[in-house]
Order: structure tokens, then sequence, then C-alpha cells
């Protein structure tokens, strides 16, 4: 009785190292996300301050919230005095992207059971979901390498939120130490990394045309969801039309 005892926890301690161990890769894939999200959730954290909120306010926004666009025009809209529902409604669509990327990683995480893909779904990022489908391109997707990405990244994102707005009565303008521009950094260097052929090239091209000039000719944030669908269709019709004129 004492050796099979002994046998079952050493196989419970065996999973234990596994989900551990795939958990730490996980983190580690999440360290440029990290590097990105520190300035932005600072950023966030002094706007925030800036249009009201205490700190307790500012960081639970960002752990029940965890969207940064989404957050940042909340705080811009809330600062403005607009009405509850509008901002509501504003953040709801600015994260209608969120849609399509669960869509995206569904077929992956077939299979998976209903609580786990609803801790996916509530810490679903661009950025995670980029660093994940990258992931899972060469690798068996993973729940504990998906845990560890998604929470590293909202660890971050909550904690230097916090720390900006602890500090936000010290720090004024954001922009002057350039931290307006970690966003756009982080976006490029993670296209960069997607930029493997030129169909995803042609494809990123054309997303970011079509969100160039919807943002100029269509008011509210569409331009997202629209550049979306137009650079997903182009790499689609280009990986069809090279796939015919192959054979």
């Amino acid at each position: 009785m004492i050796e099979l005892v002994h046998i079952d926890i050493n196989v419970i301690l065996a999973g234990d190292h596994v989900f551990w161990q795939g958990f730490a890769l996980g983190s580690r894939a999440a360290l440029p996300i990290v590097l990105g999200y520190f300035p932005l959730g600072l950023a966030f954290g002094v706007l925030a301050r800036d249009a009201g909120l205490n700190v307790v306010e500012a960081v639970a926004m960002s752990f029940l919230v965890f969207a940064g666009a989404g957050q940042y025009i909340a705080i811009s809209l809330f600062k403005a005095g607009v009405d509850m529902i509008a901002i509501i409604a504003t953040t709801f669509l600015v994260n209608l992207r969120m849609l399509l990327m669960g869509m995206a990683l569904q077929p992956k995480l077939k299979g998976w059971s209903k609580h786990k893909l609803a801790v996916i779904a509530a810490e679903i990022t661009d950025e995670t979901f980029v660093m994940a489908s990258n992931h899972y391109e060469e690798h068996e997707p993973s729940w504990p390498f998906h845990l560890g990405l998604n929470m590293t990244s909202h660890f971050a994102w909550v904690c230097s939120s916090g720390l900006g707005a602890a500090l936000g009565n010290l720090i004024h303008e954001p922009s002057r130490f350039g931290l307006n521009f970690a966003l756009p950094a982080m976006f490029i260097a993670l296209l960069v990394g997607q930029v493997k052929n030129k169909i995803v090239f042609m494809a990123a091209c054309g997303a970011g045309l079509t969100s160039l000039l919807a943002k100029m000719l269509i008011p509210g944030n569409w331009h997202v969801m629209l550049a979306t669908v137009v650079g997903a269709t182009l790499g689609v019709v280009i990986d069809q039309w090279k796939g015919k004129s192959c054979s």
C-alpha cells in the first residue's frame, strides 16, 4: 500500500513538473510583451489618475478589462464627461476584433474544456494572440504554455498600471518620455516576427493601407475591424491564387 501511494505521488509530482515547465515556457515567450506593456501600463495609470480614478480603481480596471486600447479610449471619454453607456458601447466596438482572434484560435484549441477556453478568452489580447499563433505553428497547443503566456502578460499590465497610478501625481505628460510610442513599437515588432513569406507581407501591407484610408474616411474605430477583415481576406485570396497557379 505504501509503495502504491509512493508511486501515485511521484506521478502527481511528474505531472506538476510538466505543467510548470510549460507555464515557464509561456512566461518566457511573454517577455517581449511585458517590455511593451510596462510603459503602456505606466502611461495608462498616469492618465487614469489624471481622469479622476484612484489607484485601486485604475488597478481594478486593468485587472477586469485588460484591453489597452479600450482602456485608453474609456479613460479619455470618462475625463470628457461622456455618458457611461456611450463609453461601454465604444469600448465594445473597439474590442470587437477579439471576436475574430478567438475564432482564429478556436480550431487549434479543439478538445479543450469550456472553463479552459473561458480563461483563455478572458485574457486574449492582440499581443498574446500573435505569440500563441506563432508558437502553435511549430508546436502542439498547450494549456500550461497558454496560461503562462496570458497570466504573465496580464500581471505585467496590472502591475505597471498600478505603478503609473501610484506615481500619477509625479508624472505629467507621458508623451514627453516617449511612452506614447510604446504601443506602435510593440505592434511593429510583433508584425516583423509574423512576416515570414510574401503572402503575409502583402496581407500586412493591404491591412495597413486599409486602416490608414478607413481612419481618414470613416469616423470612429471601425478602421481596425475593416483592416483585419481585409488583411485576412487578402491573405486567403493570394494563397488560393498561388495554389491554383502552381497546380
